[in-house]
């Protein structure tokens, strides 16, 4: 049985756009111009910093992040870049007696900004808190011990193949793609996909599936 859900946070929970938009304004580029040169990097698989180095050989992101800090443009979200889906599913998983949590690679002002944003989660995690980062299997033992234990029993739901659903069903763990940012619709890893417990297109879908699961493992 799934016991605990965990899920990444940008492009699964919190939709990126308007930052992601913040930084072509940030850079100078047509936002779309950012948007073709992203989709391009995340094919090639390659790092999603190198969407910026394109335009600037000498982007590093945490220079960059103190400069718009600086500059009072600091990367930042809020209740308004969370997807419309995202409130209910949590809800809707909580009320299922289920453990459920966030953890995914993010800043540090990310967590203070999502305890924030009232969400109904048992666990806030970030590769910035904990001190290590997606995909290093230490970020999936974290989320094995706060889910309880037993990764048998935890679905962690990510957009990512690589980064998410790999190292996650290395772990142990059941796993769910939603495929919505550039990379749930742009890579491909077949043999990781084929894996997944599911695969859904809004978190909508989510709740009853795991409920279903649960169901059928009574």
């Amino acid at each position: 049985m799934i016991k605990a859900v965990f899920f990444d946070v940008g492009g699964v929970i919190l939709d990126e756009s308007r930052e992601f938009a913040a930084w072509a304004d940030w850079l100078g580029v047509p936002r779309h111009t950012l948007s073709a040169v992203f989709g391009a990097v995340v094919a090639r698989g390659l790092d999603y910093r190198e969407t910026f180095r394109t335009f600037r050989p000498d982007f590093d992101l945490e220079v960059e992040l103190a400069r718009r800090a600086a500059a009072g443009q600091p990367e930042t979200f809020g209740a308004e870049d969370l997807y419309p889906d995202a409130r209910g599913c949590l809800s809707a998983l909580r009320d299922q007696g289920l453990l459920v949590g966030l953890a995914g690679n993010q800043p540090a002002h990310a967590e203070a900004t999502l305890r924030s944003l009232d969400l109904d989660v048992d666990v806030i995690g970030t590769s910035h808190s904990w001190g290590v980062a997606k995909p290093a299997p230490a970020f999936f033992d974290r989320v094995v011990a706060e889910g309880g234990g037993d990764p048998s029993s935890i679905l962690y739901v990510g957009d990512r193949p690589d980064n998410d659903a790999r190292p996650a069903q290395e772990a142990g763990m059941k796993t769910c793609l939603i495929r919505r940012s550039p990379w749930g619709h742009i890579l491909d890893l077949p043999a990781v996909a084929d894996r997944c417990l599911f695969r859904v297109d809004s978190l909508h879908e989510l709740p009853d599936l795991v409920a279903a699961h649960n169901s059928r493992a009574d």
